[in-house]
């Protein structure tokens, strides 16, 4: 069991900041990725819909022998993780929002606090109402960027179009005042650098990747499924090739690929 790898998914390349950051938090451990290429990006669809891709790829996951299930999806973390977690059964799940809801929590007492994310992610409130029922002296204010992912998906990062974009969301009203910023999709780590630089330091700017690493690898330490070994496996699948996804994957881990395309079946 300690053997088995973790499986991770996303519907693109987002996801991938954290397989990347759990890579380098846990570099003894195999990593089992899924990128639902075909149904990108996931905040544009229903809820319905996010659960029954969702559905489908833990089932692939689970016949990967995965020993932990990793939700690197906020679109999905916030509408599809009961889902997942009933169809995993006795398999550790993970999301990405309750390790950075935790962490926030812990420094953001009597702040305003800004997030931006997918239509899914923001219309199901779900940061607002984590955050204020543990500190309920905070105000969340948040913002739905549905044009940033597909941006990323496509490339469009630290050019004109990117600035553009990036400046005309965060100037919003809603945004004013803010003392931290969460960024609640994974895809938005790529442009941190943006994000951060539009601030100049006015604002602090929270990267969810590197806390869910480290929430992931405390679980599993506790869980006794820490993988010992040395030779490490990474596996990549697709529900459709796109040659962006392959190029982002090779960059975050910096070796040749198992890059698959499969069909999951209904």
């Amino acid at each position: 069991m300690k053997n088995s790898p973790i499986g991770i998914f996303d519907s693109g390349i987002g996801g991938l900041t954290i397989a990347h950051a759990i890579k380098k938090k846990l570099p003894n451990e195999n990593i089992v990725y899924f990128g639902d290429t075909k149904h990108l990006p996931y905040g544009e669809k229903s809820k319905t819909a996010i659960q029954s891709f969702s559905k489908r790829i833990v089932n692939f996951l689970i016949s990967k022998d995965c020993k932990a299930i990793v939700i690197a999806c906020n679109s999905a973390s916030s509408v599809a993780f009961d889902v997942v977690e009933k169809e995993a059964g006795n398999i550790s799940v993970f999301n990405v929002i309750d390790p950075v809801v935790r962490e926030v929590v812990q420094v953001c007492a009597d702040c305003n606090i800004g997030v931006i994310g997918t239509k899914a992610t923001i219309q199901s409130n779900v940061y607002e109402r984590k955050i204020t029922d543990l500190c309920n002296s905070s105000k969340v204010s948040s913002l739905a960027t549905p044009l940033l992912a597909p941006m990323i998906e496509k490339g469009f990062i630290n050019e004109e179009i990117s600035h553009t974009l990036i400046t005309n969301y965060l100037s919003n009203k809603r945004l004013a005042n803010i003392d931290y910023l969460i960024l609640a999709c994974t895809h938005y780590p790529l442009i941190y650098q943006e994000i951060k630089d539009y601030y100049n330091g006015k604002v602090t700017v929270i990267d969810s990747a590197n806390i869910v690493a480290e929430y992931i690898a405390r679980q599993l330490e506790q869980k006794n499924l820490l993988n010992n070994s040395e030779t490490t496996k990474h596996h990549f699948y697709v529900s459709n090739y796109t040659e962006s996804f392959e190029k982002s994957a090779k960059f975050f881990f910096q070796e040749d690929l198992e890059l698959e395309e499969v069909t999951l079946v209904i």
